[in-house]
Parts: C-alpha cells; structure tokens; sequence
C-alpha cells in the first residue's frame, strides 16, 4: 500500500501545477454548474492495474463529494475495455481532476505492465527483476510501488537506506578492498553492495568479504567470468545497459538480481481513457 501521507502532497502539486488560481476555465465556461455525470476510467490496452489509490485521491481532492468505485484491484491485470474505475457527480469537478489522475494512472500501470512482461519472461529462474533510483524526481515512491505491483523487487530507496557502494565512490576512497573497509566500519552494519566492472575487481571485492556485487556493464565474455569467480560467495546483481532480450540469458547464467533503470526512466504511459456521459 502506498502511504497516503505521501500520496497527498504529490497530488496536491499536481493539480496545483493544473488548475492554477483560475481553475479548468474551459469547464466554467462550457460546463453548467449543475450538471451531473458518470466517467469510467477504461484500458484501451491489455495493462497490469496501479495506482487506484492515487487516482481516487485526485478526485476526492478536486470534490469530496465526488463517488469513486474502484472496479478492479491494483495488481490485477486487465483487457481492452474493461473498466478500472468509475467515477460520479458534478461533470465540472471530474473533468477537474480527469488528467491528473490519468497522468498518474498511466504512467504506473506502464510500469506496471512492463515490469510483469519482464518477470514472466525469466519465470522459474530464480532471478529478481529490480527497479534502481532512475525514477521521475517527486515520484520515487508511486514508482516502486508499481514495480512490485508488476511482480518486480524494489532496490533501496534512496541514499539513507543502503549502502551501494558506486565506481566514483571507491575511486576517490583509495580503491575497492578500502572502501569496502571504510563502509564496513562507518555503514552502522548495513549490508554492503559494491559496483565492480572487471573480474579483478570482482576478486579484490570478495577478498574484502563484501556480501554483494553489482555487476556493471560487463560484456558476455567478462560477465560470463565473473559469475563463475563469484557465484556462491556474494549476492549477484547484473546491471547497465540490459535489455529485454538479454533477460533469459542474464538469468540463466545463476545470479540473483537484474536491475534496469528503463522500468522507471524510460516507461511508456498505459493507453488508458476516461469516458464520460451525463448521468
């Protein structure tokens, strides 16, 4: 469930950033005050659903008074045309919030979706498909929450809850065995995780004892490698430049996480529509 203490504020802005101080003039202006309607939320596309809570607090942000049904659940996979949310009351308060909650919609269950495809596509393997911190800055947390609703694992959320130790950190402190040395000592116990790009550095991380590597933009030969020296001794995690063809294979060489900024940077929005009549 996504907080809504977080949820609240992230929608507030959005509609803020919509509406402005005049509100939707067109809908003043075209729209009677007393006209009543009915909106249905509707995929135009086969989709993974995400985000029901976001959208429901959009409208009920816009009009308390609003009616909003949730026809399905977050999680829940959908065809095109079935209906994931139906909406009831004053036509100008739901055109009000429409986009807003759209634009919300939209982007998680593309998420969503994408991420499902990816973990059915190396199902049985016992591989994680992770998401990283390439997310949409303000939206970290709708983000990874679509991704577990897709089947996806949420890598740490952020810089205070893990230690990932990156290429630019262990450069300027002295190498990979010391900073590997300095987080164990000042990470207050944190699991380590460290970036390595060759199988040298591969071995000076395991000589450091680090629990997990990231392995970096390997090609097929080094990557192949790699594995082999460290499978068994660390949590292998597989990263940079992956993409969805390369899945199968990743998995099949024995790791244990492949982690793609694509889901989150890169998604393409759900083909979702509201459709509203008077009512």
């Amino acid at each position: 469930m996504l907080d809504p203490s977080l949820v609240r504020p992230v929608v507030r802005a959005a509609l803020d950033e919509d509406l402005g101080q005049a509100g939707d003039v067109t809908s003043a202006a075209v729209v009677d005050a007393e006209t009543r309607a009915r909106g249905r939320i509707v995929a135009r596309e086969s989709v993974v659903v995400a985000g029901l809570a976001v959208a429901r607090e959009v409208f009920r942000a816009v009009d308390p008074a609003l009616s909003v049904r949730d026809d399905c659940a977050d999680g829940d996979r959908r065809a095109p045309g079935d209906v994931l949310a139906t909406i009831c009351g004053a036509a100008r308060s739901i055109l009000a919030g429409e986009r807003t909650a759209l634009n919300f919609l939209q982007r998680m269950c593309g998420i969503a979706t994408t991420v499902r495809r990816l973990v059915d596509s190396v199902a049985g393997r016992g591989v994680q498909i992770a998401d990283t911190r390439k997310t949409a800055p303000g939206l970290r947390a709708f983000d990874k929450y679509a991704v577990r609703l897709g089947g996806g694992t949420n890598h740490r959320a952020g810089l205070h809850d893990a230690i990932l130790i990156k290429d630019n950190h262990w450069r300027l402190a002295g190498g990979v065995a010391e900073a590997v040395r300095r987080a164990r000592r000042g990470g207050g116990g944190l699991p380590i995780e460290i970036e390595v790009t060759t199988v040298a550095e591969v071995e000076e991380a395991l000589a450091a004892k680090a629990e997990a590597l990231l392995l970096d933009n390997m090609n097929g030969a080094v990557l192949e490698r790699a594995v082999a020296v460290a499978r068994g001794r660390a949590f292998l995690e597989v990263s940079g430049g992956v993409r969805e063809a390369d899945l199968p294979r990743l998995a099949a060489l024995g790791i244990d996480r492949i982690s793609l900024g694509a889901i989150t940077h890169s998604v393409r929005a759900a083909d979702l529509a509201l459709e509203l009549e008077p009512a």
